[in-house]
């Protein structure tokens, strides 16, 4: 059964095969200045559920993931301040100790979603000398240039730039780390190395002075040292396909004449109730926001699943609070499953399998395998077959499927007006069930009563 990815620089589904007998993936990894919001973990559930899916198709992997602490300025027009000195000098902190703390919390919520951790971990600021080297062989052959303010790639020595997207050149934004130089040979050029100010907090020293890296140098110099000049797969999000991986393949080019890797994939935005999401909005959720409301981080990660990653996804708290119960369900059906006596024919454990297997090979379609799942869940004889296939599934999915909930914590309040409703529809006391069940509705929290028993769900209100 083939697997197809929908390549970015072809700009059309393809077959996957490797280059050799290890899948060689490199992913843009968290800029380490702050807390990694809902938004930035789209994009890893994306990089873990393609890891699952290689690694369900018998697929060996070589996975490096970049720490950017350094080099990474405010603007993605590469101006203004580096983002890690900002924060150590709001917070009155050394550099390396802001981007060690957020670091060490971005990686305590990529196990919380459980995310298959890559092979390779790296941190820019380990990589100096290699990155010096890079853009001394870029230098060499001609392809950047130093000026007063920095080195710069000069993107008129290239055949073609742009190949990821289809914007004109003169649509570029610059990829300096400065103002605009105007040193600089084409206006659109971008700084590969930046001649750091005195009062610069994170500099080394290098053939052209004081300087530091930039942003672009970063992650084809990690890529290139881990898994070689061509590898297999290069992921990251949407927005860096105008800048970052155009200079990532323009870099790459200059140095050894080769595009870094051989399909490009890139996960769309994440939305928050049909809008962006925002500082002046107030709408920056983190995963500790999720579970301040009683919202499992595996929750999230299984709304993920409910759109394509090529597609917008749309967060709302009541789509959060459905995922939940959703992830409760289906962790119920599992159970269920384990329980069951009954016998389910091969033909019939094969043909979920194949459905499965189908949709997750047709690049990545984990709506239409969800649709599977579900389909699993609900079969209608209960038999331990079903629940070892549910557990196959989950080792795409990730979801911890045969663990119990995280427990909710309930105030004691809410916990008495619940025992008292028990009460009232014991005795039959509608009129009294249905205030009770208002009066815990003003309070935060919705019942639902199924057959399964009474469901509790926090809400925002």
């Amino acid at each position: 059964m083939e697997l197809e990815l929908y390549n970015t620089l072809t700009r059309k589904k393809e077959k996957f095969t490797p280059i050799n007998d290890t899948v060689r993936i490199y992913s843009c990894g968290p800029t380490v200045y702050s807390y990694a919001h809902i938004g930035n973990f789209r994009a890893y559930v994306f990089m873990d559920t393609l890891r699952r899916v290689l690694k369900y198709n018998g697929y060996k992997l070589k996975h490096a993931m970049n720490i950017t602490d350094v080099g990474h300025l405010e603007s993605d027009a590469d101006e203004g301040e580096d983002k890690i000195a900002k924060a150590a000098r709001k917070e009155n902190k050394d550099p390396y100790e802001i981007a060690k703390y957020y670091t060490d919390i971005f990686l305590r919520d990529f196990d919380r979603l459980n995310i298959d951790r890559p092979e390779i971990i790296c941190k820019a600021t380990d990589h100096i000398q290699e990155m010096i080297e890079f853009v001394s062989e870029i230098v060499k052959n001609g392809y950047g240039y130093e000026t007063s303010k920095g080195v710069y790639f000069d993107i008129s020595k290239l055949d073609e730039y742009p190949v990821l997207s289809d914007r004109k050149v003169n649509e570029q934004i610059a990829g300096a780390r400065v103002e605009v130089d105007q040193e600089k040979r084409n206006p659109e050029d971008f700084a590969l190395w930046i001649k750091a100010p005195e009062k610069h907090l994170m500099k080394w020293e290098s053939p052209w002075g004081l300087c530091y890296p930039g942003w672009h140098i970063e992650c084809s110099t990690m890529s290139q040292k881990y898994l070689g000049d061509e590898f297999d797969i290069h992921t990251g999000g949407i927005d860096h396909i105008p800048t970052h991986h155009e200079n990532e393949i323009a870099q790459s080019k200059g140095k050894c004449g080769k595009i870094p890797a051989r399909f490009w994939l890139h996960c769309n935005f994440l939305t928050i109730d049909g809008g962006k999401m925002s500082k002046s909005l107030g709408n920056i959720y983190t995963l500790d926001t999720l579970q301040e409301k009683n919202i499992e981080p595996l929750a999230y990660k299984l709304l993920c699943f409910s759109s394509h990653y090529r597609n917008k996804l749309n967060f709302t708290f009541q789509g959060a609070i459905s995922a939940n119960t959703s992830l409760q369900r289906l962790r119920e059906g599992y159970r269920k499953h384990l329980k069951g006596t009954d016998d389910v024919e091969e033909e019939i454990i094969n043909n979920f399998q194949k459905e499965f297997h189908q949709a997750i090979n047709d690049d990545l379609n984990m709506p239409s395998a969800m649709s599977v799942v579900w389909d699993v869940v609900r079969y209608p004889k209960k038999s331990k077959k079903l629940s070892s296939l549910l557990l196959e599934f989950d080792s795409v999915l990730g979801l911890k499927i045969d663990q119990g909930q995280e427990k909710q914590e309930i105030p004691q309040e809410i916990q008495q007006l619940i025992e008292e409703r028990k009460t009232a529809r014991e005795n039959k006391d509608w009129e009294l069930s249905d205030k009770i069940r208002d009066i815990i509705k003003e309070k935060g929290y919705i019942i639902k009563d199924s057959k399964d028993g009474m469901i509790l769900e926090k809400f925002e209100k």
